[in-house]
């Protein structure tokens, strides 16, 4: 389990993140949607994910969900590295009605993200274009390697939570125990 507060002008944050869990969470970002979203993450990561998070909402969302994607990130990095005995890859499409979101990832230690969902506007209060700024700040400091692609659907709602769904699909089965791989690289180290 490992614990990570932030503090800047901008926000106050706690992060408690346990990779092997079980879906546990307590989440309060004071963003309604995102919370939403953080809930999803943790169940079907079976992520045990405790975020607290005091943001400047008055002025936007922005720097809550972009600093609590950097601070899941840091957590991730200290959970994961280095990576041993997993099986490094993970790959997942969930299906939300009309919408199917895939998302690959590699826990390769050389963070990317490929981000192509096509929503625009807001959901509710949530601008939706945040969803892709989260990924980014969690992606680069967690290490990750990520493609999020969206292979249909018209419902923000559904394509947005069939993303962070995805995620933690993909994080989940890349982060399974398997004690034949050792380091999953030939070059012996990540």
């Amino acid at each position: 389990m490992t614990t990570i507060q932030r503090d800047t002008k901008e926000t106050q944050i706690e992060v408690t993140l346990e990779v092997y869990g079980h879906g546990e969470h307590s989440i309060a970002t004071d963003i309604g949607f995102f919370d939403h979203m953080l809930e999803a993450f943790s169940k079907h990561g079976l992520l045990d994910l405790k975020v607290r998070c005091k943001g400047d909402t008055h002025i936007d969302d922005h720097h809550s969900v972009e600093d609590t994607g950097i601070v899941i990130g840091e957590a991730l990095r200290k959970e994961i590295f280095p990576v041993q005995n997993v099986e490094r890859y993970g790959e997942a499409t969930v299906v939300m009605d009309e919408a199917a979101v895939n998302t690959a990832l590699d826990l390769s230690n050389r963070p990317f993200l490929h981000f192509d969902l096509p929503v625009t506007g807001k959901i509710g209060n949530f601008d939706t274009e945040l969803v892709e700024e989260f990924f980014r700040a969690l992606c680069f400091n967690a290490g990750i390697t990520a493609h999020i692609v969206c292979l249909r659907g018209k419902n923000r709602h559904h394509i947005v939570e069939a993303a962070f769904k995805s995620f933690a699909v993909a994080l989940r089965r890349a982060v399974a125990k398997n004690s034949r791989i050792g380091v999953p690289s030939t070059k012996g180290v990540l």
